[in-house]
């Protein structure tokens, strides 16, 4: 088995099992859930039906937070590549094999990645970066929660991890553990999943505690952001957005009505390069 999927769950209801079953693959792979400790019945009832499937689920006796519970199915799996993935979220079917394929093929590459389809608030199509580019991910994270990723890369990275009091931006970290240590990806030309978008999210949750888990990152990479300058000009970023991003992004308080009009420039393709989709599209994408 060359990849595992690690499914992330607490207190998600029914979507746990719509994200399982959204895994089809024609070779053998690991497939995990970790629990981590759901208190509602219809998770629970869930996890039961699954186990009767013959789908492997760690139980976490206390809520830990995402971060710990991916590293649980880390440590309960043993694929070379990981794909971790939301319970709230659908992979595309296929797409572990393809991006084994490429992962194969570029030895050196941490990850393979792929484009996002995002659907529940709106439906679009967001573009991820085909690098990783260390001066972007030093002021904001435009790279997906789900890739497929070398063990060894997030080994060598630190994994996720909690960042403080806080959770959240544990996905946001282990970028910039990547990007710091000069980690390169390679990328599938196709979406890899689709996210559910909805007010629950934990980075969702997270910008409350924006400026709090930011100081918290550069303290964690302090070679990364030493390095700045020499990132910034090897950016493939176009020069306006070199110079925008430490101001648009990093520690810098929330804007007023950013929840809506961020969204809307997303929508036009005005500032990240994102177009809408019609729903047929990601159905299209999902019965493949």
């Amino acid at each position: 088995m060359r990849s595992c999927v690690i499914v992330t769950c607490h207190d998600d209801g029914t979507l746990i099992e719509e994200a399982v079953r959204s895994v089809r693959e024609s070779e053998s792979i690991e497939l995990v859930v970790v629990d981590d400790a759901s208190e509602d019945s219809a998770t629970r009832s869930a996890l039961l039906r699954l186990e009767d499937e013959g789908v492997a689920v760690v139980r976490q006796e206390v809520n830990a937070g995402v971060a710990a519970t991916r590293m649980r199915g880390l440590a309960v799996t043993s694929a070379p590549f990981v794909y971790p993935l939301d319970a709230d979220d659908l992979a595309v079917p296929g797409i572990l094999a393809r991006m084994a394929d490429a992962l194969e093929s570029n030895p050196g590459a941490a990850a393979c990645v792929g484009d996002v389809i995002e659907f529940g608030d709106h439906e679009l199509l967001r573009r991820t970066p085909q690098r990783l580019d260390p001066y972007r991910v030093a002021f904001t994270n435009e790279y997906p929660i789900t890739a497929l990723f070398r063990r060894t890369a997030i080994e060598a990275a630190g994994g996720w991890c909690r960042l403080g009091a806080h959770h959240g931006y544990d996905d946001w970290n282990l970028w910039m553990g990547l990007a710091e240590r000069g980690e390169h990806i390679v990328h599938l030309n196709a979406p890899a999943y689709c996210r559910r978008l909805h007010g629950l999210r934990l980075n969702h949750q997270a910008k409350a505690h924006h400026r709090y888990l930011y100081e918290n990152l550069r303290g964690k990479h302090p070679t990364l952001f030493s390095q700045i300058s020499d990132h910034r000009r090897r950016s493939d970023l176009p020069l306006i957005k070199k110079y925008l991003y430490p101001h648009v992004y990093g520690s810098r308080p929330a804007v007023p009505l950013e929840g809506t009009i961020k969204p809307g420039l997303d929508r036009l393709g005005l500032w990240t390069r994102a177009r809408p989709l019609p729903r047929s599209a990601r159905e299209t994408a999902l019965d493949r």
